[in-house]
């Protein structure tokens, strides 16, 4: 089988370094990537020493030429672009009577507009080979907005809109493009330190194990041509919905 990258845009200490390890475990070459190289190390060291391949490159999402040099580097050191993972959080709570247009602002650069530069610039690389998978990381506010989730909203409603629209128009050119709504706390050290009041009063099994998630990446990439699915809900069962 030839070399296929996996390119994981927003590769933190949870769900992105989950979503890497899962595809390299099926033989995939995967790239996780973030702004800065150095917290890629430790991910990149323990996916080689199970066994996997991996190689860290460090990227503003928001920055195009940044976004479009990976690819380019992706492409022509590593292999070819196979699948991308849109997995940039950007959460952000404030009242809209508090909020400042600065903040507005930099949520949707890092939940819209980076995800726009990154899926166009997947897509440029696949489209020429008639495949490929993209994927976009949802949330709850994806559907729903909230007190307080004013600018992390309707981020988080554009981007599914440019996953609706990427579908219809790249699925017929072979390029599966979907959309995954993580409904839910995501079980990681940083959320249980951040939000500890909140993750004591969940009931049993009421947070995300986020290798479970990357479980949801792979078998949504993994989906024959003829029964691809646009989205994909995800939630643990006791969460309200």
């Amino acid at each position: 089988m030839a070399d296929v990258a996996a390119v994981v845009i927003g590769a933190g200490d949870a769900l992105g370094g989950a979503i890497a390890r899962r595809f390299a475990r099926e033989g995939l070459v995967a790239v996780p990537s973030r702004r800065k190289a150095e917290p890629l190390d430790g991910l990149v060291a323990g996916i080689r020493s199970a066994g996997g391949r991996a190689e860290g490159v460090a990227c503003d999402a928001r920055d195009e030429e940044s976004v479009s040099a990976l690819f380019d580097r992706v492409e022509r050191e590593i292999a070819p672009v196979g699948v991308c993972v849109f997995n940039v959080g950007a959460q952000h709570r404030s009242p809209i009577l508090e909020m400042t247009t600065r903040i507005y602002r930099q949520v949707w650069e890092s939940a819209t507009f980076a995800g726009f530069v990154t899926g166009r610039e997947a897509a440029r690389r696949m489209a020429p080979r008639g495949s490929g998978t993209i994927i976009f990381t949802g949330a709850t506010a994806s559907i729903r907005g909230g007190a307080g989730f004013a600018s992390f909203a309707s981020a988080k409603h554009g981007l599914r809109a440019l996953a609706q629209s990427m579908a219809r128009e790249l699925g017929p050119r072979g390029i599966h493009v979907g959309h995954i709504i993580v409904d839910g706390m995501i079980d990681s050290e940083a959320v249980r330190q951040k939000f500890p009041e909140a993750v004591a009063a969940l009931p049993e099994g009421g947070m995300l194990n986020p290798d479970h998630i990357a479980d949801a990446y792979w078998n949504f990439h993994a989906q024959p041509a003829d029964a691809w699915a646009f989205e994909m809900d995800l939630r643990p069962a006791p969460e309200r919905w």
